[in-house]
């Protein structure tokens, strides 16, 4: 393999941006006022509770997603992501008329055993994996940092990941991450189909519901859209996914911190006086 695609840069958090973990008890409301908000993300999907809304079918949620090429996959210690560079977008579903969203990036979170992982569960099932596609409206803002937090800002298309049969879009991402497996390790990859993430078209049922980031900053205002049909990941793709690290090389561990990534799940939220609401019957 040519050596292009083999760049090496090491991630440097910024100034302003404060250690956080997933330790049991932290308390992320401390330093991010925004955590302790009311409708934070993840939730529990209640499916008998969520209502069905005929009005999300009237203009069918539709991404339009290209190939990236030279996309960067990262260890940033919290979880892995994906770059995209090319200019996909979404719109429709529940989505204002008119609207464009465009993907920013890819992230994933996952369980060191495959009975949780995923941060949303339904009916208080956890699935080993879940991916998250974030997009920020590109109608009405310059970037994702401009979208934090503002009112229709951002949208997170999210996936539920069951371990199964090899998934041929992720092999791009999850044959690279021997290559990174220590924070702050990037590789630049080729190439990228982020539609291979998702469902059939013709198992697009989804969930919709306003929450927040489920990492610091916690913001609200994002719209969540959940896929009800899983992708499906060999246990080989889940196990490179759990060999990674959340420490850079030579980090000295505290005790009880075994330095692996995984289980970077947050725990779910209070739904309060919120409404979820299902494109499907």
């Amino acid at each position: 393999m040519a050596d292009s695609v083999n760049e090496e840069s090491d991630y440097v958090p910024g100034k302003d941006e404060l250690d956080w973990g997933y330790e049991e008890g932290v308390e992320w409301g401390l330093h991010f006022p925004a955590a302790n908000g009311e409708y934070q993300s993840p939730i529990n999907l209640n499916s008998r509770e969520a209502q069905y809304d005929p009005s999300l079918l009237d203009v069918g949620l539709s991404p339009n997603y290209v190939v990236c090429r030279d996309c960067e996959v990262i260890n940033d210690g919290h979880t892995v992501r994906i770059l995209l560079k090319s200019k996909s977008v979404v719109t429709g579903g529940p989505l204002p008329s008119d609207h464009e969203y465009e993907l920013h990036e890819v992230r994933f979170h996952w369980g060191k055993e495959n009975q949780r992982g995923s941060e949303h569960t339904v009916n208080f099932k956890a699935f080993p994996m879940e991916l998250h596609l974030i997009h920020w409206n590109s109608t009405l803002f310059n970037s994702l940092e401009d979208a934090l937090g503002r009112k229709n800002g951002v949208l997170i298309i999210a996936l539920f990941v069951q371990v199964g049969k090899e998934h041929l879009g992720l092999k791009a991402i999850t044959e690279v991450l021997q290559d990174l497996q220590y924070k702050g390790k990037s590789k630049i990859i080729p190439c990228f189909n982020p539609n291979t993430l998702l469902p059939d078209p013709l198992l697009r049922d989804y969930w919709v519901y306003d929450g927040s980031l489920t990492t610091p900053p916690c913001s609200e205002n994002v719209t969540w859209i959940l896929y009800r049909y899983p992708l499906t990941i060999s246990q080989m793709q889940i196990e490179e996914f759990r060999r990674l690290r959340s420490h850079v090389k030579g980090a000295e561990l505290l005790e009880g911190n075994d330095g692996m990534l995984g289980d970077n799940f947050r725990p779910t939220q209070p739904l309060s006086d919120r409404t979820v609401r299902a494109a499907f019957q």
